[in-house]
């Protein structure tokens, strides 16, 4: 099958930065969701579907990676992800420790069709359209997965905010750890990325859900807001700086175009 191909990958370089502004559109998107279901569950779900199509249909048209279109991609999904796991559970009954088998499934189907379709599931491979259509796929069901697993643990298994943070906090360095050690790099990436949802949506609703909820009680629609107004900021900020460009693939890209020219030169 055809395909575009990109000049270099359309997702950010992975490092400090990355896992901050990721962690922070999980909370955004559990709070944003909780309160505008609270206004109007009609006007949730036209803002949460609009948001996530339009951002994505912006993101899939273009031919280059910039902060701000791929991160308001992110938090596009992040909304979207938190309505899809609710959903389930709200309009069928089922536990969230359910749901989570079900996307866990379902993730575990979607990475093994686009490691046959492509050879490869690593995000630096993000260089054709049907590689970014199979990764924003597979974000998606993470975001479903993660907010379905920290609602479990929270509700159905009864551990309430702190402890779910405390145990999401431990089990995402799990990854990392277990990378030293010798795990294959994409199988310790997709897990630290799935564990960031339970985790920054663990800490904005503690942040944002009443006393009598277990959480500190600024609000929902205050978290969110602040959160918006750092998310701005951080993505500002990459923008400015260009730091979450993978540097050295855009060297070896540059070598390789340039390759050629200098082969018709000797």
């Amino acid at each position: 099958m055809q395909t575009r191909v990109f000049a270099a990958p359309k997702v950010p370089a992975v490092f400090l930065m990355f896992w901050v502004v990721k962690l922070l559109t999980t909370g955004i998107g559990e709070t944003a969701s909780d309160y505008l279901g609270s206004v109007s569950i009609p006007l949730a779900a036209v803002i949460g579907v609009g948001t996530f199509f339009t951002a994505l249909s912006v993101q899939l048209k273009a031919r280059t990676y910039h902060p701000v279109r791929y991160w308001v991609t992110v938090l596009g999904v992040a909304l979207f992800g938190t309505m899809i796991a609710d959903g389930p559970h709200v309009a069928l009954g089922t536990p969230y420790w359910f749901d989570s088998i079900v996307y866990l499934v379902l993730l575990c189907g979607l990475l093994t069709w686009w490691q046959r379709s492509e050879g490869t599931i690593s995000v630096h491979s993000i260089t054709t359209a049907r590689r970014e259509r199979f990764y924003w796929g597979v974000v998606l069901l993470t975001f479903g997965l993660g907010t379905a697993v920290g609602d479990a643990t929270a509700i159905d298994f009864g551990l309430g905010f702190i402890w779910s943070i405390l145990l999401f906090a431990v089990l995402i360095v799990v990854p990392f750890g277990l990378w030293k050690l010798g795990l294959n790099v994409t199988v310790a990436f997709w897990s630290s990325y799935v564990l960031t949802r339970p985790l920054g949506a663990s800490i904005a609703d503690w942040l944002g859900k009443g006393t009598h909820d277990g959480g500190v009680g600024w609000g929902i629609g205050p978290v969110t807001l602040v959160g918006l107004l750092i998310f701005a900021v951080l993505v500002a900020y990459l923008t400015a700086t260009h730091s979450d460009v993978d540097h050295a693939e855009t060297h070896a890209r540059d070598a390789a175009l340039s390759e050629p020219a200098r082969s018709l030169t000797t």
